[in-house]
């Protein structure tokens, strides 16, 4: 698959470069696992020497010999022997100081592995060398927690080190309805929803599917539960490095919440452990959990929700971990069919999700959000343009005939209570509005 999307990050970068040869930059980069930030950084450093390294859970020695060997082939420059990570840095921004390169050190965090000190003796080379230096450093990670904690945790050597800081997210709407038609020009509404919901715009998952020729909603589904998928493993791999010896009630938790329990007592009920430390967990360490209020509540209401913030994971744990049992036996027909029997439900719920992402992204509204009154009076969608005083309240579902527009007036009518002197616009968003 081509290259999409990504301008506003390209264009960042590349004004990065340029600027490196003035002065040394560091750029760090985050993004969950398989977004495409390698693929990012590859498409937009061209004009000066790239030197790009994986790195790997290896000893500090073995590091640095590689290290050393992609500098020479690269820069034609043999730094020599070394055993330290920190003292063959040292020769890194010493090199710089005469010839101007990017260095990327991709998967940052795993430097703690080879060394406990090395963050430390990092930020102390950087502090002394960097003013003198013409280097272009890109610290890439996907391992969330570790990134946060290295370069936002105040305690930490390497923070408030960086000149510049990407959080690269998932494709837009637009660029996954664009990718669909380009290889799909006659997609069907459920086509593009199923995309949306298997992947959320993650680059690597819609590549996979669009790479195998997967353009219908059958086919995607079909190759994401098939014998050997890549997908069956992703949630494993993704998570079980973030959540460690814990792993097995995290992943108990996400799962009942990907099943439709949004509260902690239903959280707890389904889960059968207490939620509360490994929820909070979940939202401000990992950051794949949010919390939401029904709008215009305030952030002490104890009307709360949780909801997964990825749609893959969301997708993993409510078909692939909660059927890993058929899966071991290979038993993918099972698995399929209940994907098929759950798939107007579940989708349903995205599609929710589709039209919120959507209507945010469009940059009219200041808020996008939903609201709900003790289980009753739901309403799937709310954009609020405060500066001109503009509502706008939806009900999604997958057949335009089901939406009363009538019993959604009923239902928001405490909201308009409140914004009497705003315009309001009731919207029935269904299939035919993807």
């Amino acid at each position: 698959m081509k290259f999409y999307d990504r301008e506003t990050e390209t264009d960042k970068l590349r004004k990065v470069e340029k600027q490196s040869a003035i002065v040394a930059q560091m750029t760090v980069i985050t993004g969950r696992r398989r977004i495409g930030k390698t693929a990012l950084i590859k498409h937009s450093f061209t004009q000066i020497p790239f030197v790009y390294f994986f790195v790997v859970r290896k000893s500090e020695a073995m590091l640095c010999r590689e290290l050393v060997d992609i500098v020479r082939e690269t820069t034609g420059e043999d730094l020599g022997d070394f055993t330290s990570f920190a003292r063959l840095f040292r020769a890194v921004m010493n090199l710089s100081k005469r010839m101007n390169f990017t260095l990327v050190l991709d998967e940052f965090q795993n430097l703690s592995y080879a060394s406990a000190s090395l963050f430390s003796e990092i930020q102390n080379v950087w502090d002394t060398l960097k003013d003198e230096s013409h280097i272009n450093l890109v610290l890439c990670g996907s391992v969330y927690s570790m990134m946060t904690r290295i370069f936002d945790d105040a305690h930490e050597p390497l923070y408030g080190r960086a000149t510049h800081r990407i959080n690269l997210r998932p494709f837009s709407i637009a660029t996954i309805k664009d990718i669909l038609a380009e290889h799909n020009p006659e997609y069907k509404p459920d086509d593009l929803l199923t995309l949306y919901m298997l992947t959320g715009g993650v680059a690597k998952y819609v590549e996979l599917l669009i790479d195998d020729g997967a353009y219908t909603k059958d086919a995607m589904i079909e190759e994401v539960l098939s014998y050997g998928s890549y997908f069956i493993t992703e949630g494993y791999d993704m998570l079980r490095e973030e959540f460690g010896k814990e792993y097995a009630n995290y992943f108990s938790i996400l799962q009942a919440i990907a099943e439709g329990n949004t509260d902690r007592g239903k959280i707890k009920n389904a889960a059968g452990i207490e939620p509360g430390g490994y929820l909070d967990k979940l939202e401000k360490t990992y950051s794949l959990v949010a919390r939401q209020r029904p709008w215009m509540q305030p952030e002490g209401a104890r009307d709360v929700r949780y909801y997964l913030l990825d749609n893959f994971l969301t997708f993993w744990f409510r078909f692939v971990h909660k059927y890993r049992s058929a899966i071991e036996i290979d038993n993918m027909d099972y698995v399929r069919a209940k994907v098929q029997a759950d798939y107007n439900t579940f989708s349903g719920f995205i599609l929710e999700r589709y039209f919120r992402q959507q209507y945010a992204e469009t940059g009219l509204y200041n808020i996008v959000s939903n609201y709900w009154h003790r289980d009753a009076d739901e309403i799937d969608l709310i954009a609020v343009d405060e500066a001109d005083k503009r509502l706008v309240i939806a009900e999604c579902k997958r057949q335009a005939k089901r939406i009363d527009l009538d019993l959604l007036r009923e239902k928001a009518r405490a909201i308009v209570a409140k914004h009497r002197r705003w315009q309001v616009e009731y919207r029935a968003l269904s299939l035919e509005d993807l």
